[in-house]
């Protein structure tokens, strides 16, 4: 069980001086827009600039290649890049019970991701980083495009895959109903700041 441990990290919009999140627990995130909550994901995840420290487990962020750090932590942005004309190429394997989980038949790998919803975008994105078997997730509002019962599937997913893999998720939300439902523990977040 990795333990996610961020500790004095800084950047321009920044300054969190201690923040942990035990391995099999979810950590929500809430503040207003613009309080830093993806300026925090984005910089634990090692992909803008930041000072300060981030482990995983006994496994320093500063120690490692970016690139390994990445496979490891993975972030999930609201809206992720989508490089293929089809589902299929953007990840090695797809899981097709995680496929079902999130209301998917196995033929959503041919689709062209022009036909995507913007929230059957999000859901793929999301199995598409849990193909990756990451040690820990950064999830930056996974569900905000979707309906109550592709919420329902998402949230489950994500709770299972916690508790299974003892993996500390990150996850940024703005709704105080879900964050009961699926945190473990919560933080608001103002000005960079955590409260």
């Amino acid at each position: 069980m990795a333990e996610l441990w961020i500790e004095r990290l800084e950047r321009p919009g920044l300054h969190i001086t201690d923040l942990r999140v035990p391995g099999g627990h979810i950590l929500c995130l809430h503040g207003p827009s613009g309080s830093g909550k993806t300026l925090l994901l984005r910089a634990i995840a090692d992909l803008d600039p930041n000072n300060g420290q981030v482990w995983l487990g006994d496994r320093v962020r500063e120690r490692l290649p970016a690139a390994q750090w990445r496979r490891q932590v993975i972030y999930v942005p609201p809206e992720s890049h989508w490089w293929a004309e089809t589902v299929r190429p953007h990840a090695a394997r797809w899981a097709e019970d995680m496929l079902a989980a999130l209301g998917f038949e196995r033929d959503v790998l041919d689709w062209s991701v022009r036909r995507l919803s913007t929230g059957e975008r999000q859901r793929l994105a999301v199995l598409r980083a849990l193909a990756r078997e990451p040690e820990a997730l950064l999830l930056d509002e996974p569900t905000a495009n979707l309906d109550p019962a592709n919420t329902e599937r998402m949230e489950k997913l994500l709770r299972d895959f916690a508790r299974e893999r003892q993996a500390p998720l990150l996850w940024v939300s703005h709704d105080p109903a879900q964050r009961a439902r699926v945190g473990d523990a919560e933080h608001r977040l103002v000005e960079g700041r955590l409260q």
